[in-house]
């Protein structure tokens, strides 16, 4: 093999080590979201549901995240029928069939997803759980743990500190890296709404790695550091109070 073909070659491995430092640097692939929402900023514009009408300054919800979904990556729907497809999108959560869930995961369910009172679970796990490959019961169990992951670091104890005060992006971001290790804040998004004059934080939506559902009950921490980077989105907004 002549000069041109080995420099060919060594070019070739320098871009494969290359490559491979970069995606270390940058994380992995984000293949699910944790949606973890600030209940009472949901609930002002939310009023009427029932997990809103019941929501008191004493309740769990109102100093910690509440669960919203734990989400596959671009799929969604899997071997759901067209009726209870059909009946998803119409927000007809009820009518969609019953989660069986052990009593344990339904307690514990019940108190970080206070949208089960609404039905939520239903539409969460017809959308998004049918696609996981698990149980219903193990599919709940592990987001079930990760919301109380979120609310056991810094992440939860800034934002109980600061109810109706303004946060900012990076404040949030290093919080995220204080508990979840540096650059764990570089893989969430903000979402903000309007309540009257002002700018509420509505929802945290965390990446996670592929490993998220795959029945090893894997930290927090390491499923945020195996997803991919993305923009925070809403850079400022008001931590909500419960009551409207």
């Amino acid at each position: 093999m002549g000069n041109l073909g080995f420099r060919v070659i060594a070019l070739f491995l320098l871009s494969i080590v290359a490559g491979s430092a970069f995606a270390q640097e940058g994380g992995g692939r984000t293949r699910f979201i944790l949606a973890a929402s600030w209940q009472p900023a949901f609930c002002q514009t939310n009023q009427r549901k029932a997990e809103c009408a019941s929501q008191s300054s004493d309740r769990y919800d109102a100093k910690n995240f509440s669960l919203h979904g734990l989400w596959p990556m671009r799929k969604d729907y899997c071997g759901v029928s067209d009726a209870d497809r059909s009946a998803d999108k119409g927000g007809d959560w009820r009518d969609l069939p019953e989660v069986k869930l052990s009593a344990e995961t339904k307690a514990s369910l019940d108190k970080v997803m206070p949208g089960t009172q609404s039905a939520l679970e239903r539409h969460e796990w017809i959308k998004h759980g049918t696609c996981t490959g698990m149980s219903a019961d193990a599919y709940f169990a592990d987001a079930v743990r990760l919301i109380e992951d979120l609310n056991e670091s810094a992440v939860q104890e800034l934002f109980a500190a600061n109810i109706g005060k303004s946060l900012t992006g990076d404040a949030i971001k290093a919080a995220f890296d204080k508990s979840f290790g540096p650059g764990a804040g570089d893989r969430v998004k903000m979402s903000c709404r309007r309540a009257g004059n002002s700018r509420v934080i509505s929802e945290l939506t965390i990446g996670l790695s592929a490993d998220a559902t795959d029945g090893k009950g894997r930290d927090l921490g390491d499923l945020i550091q195996g997803a991919g980077r993305t923009s925070f989105g809403c850079n400022e907004g008001i931590v909500d109070a419960a009551g409207f």
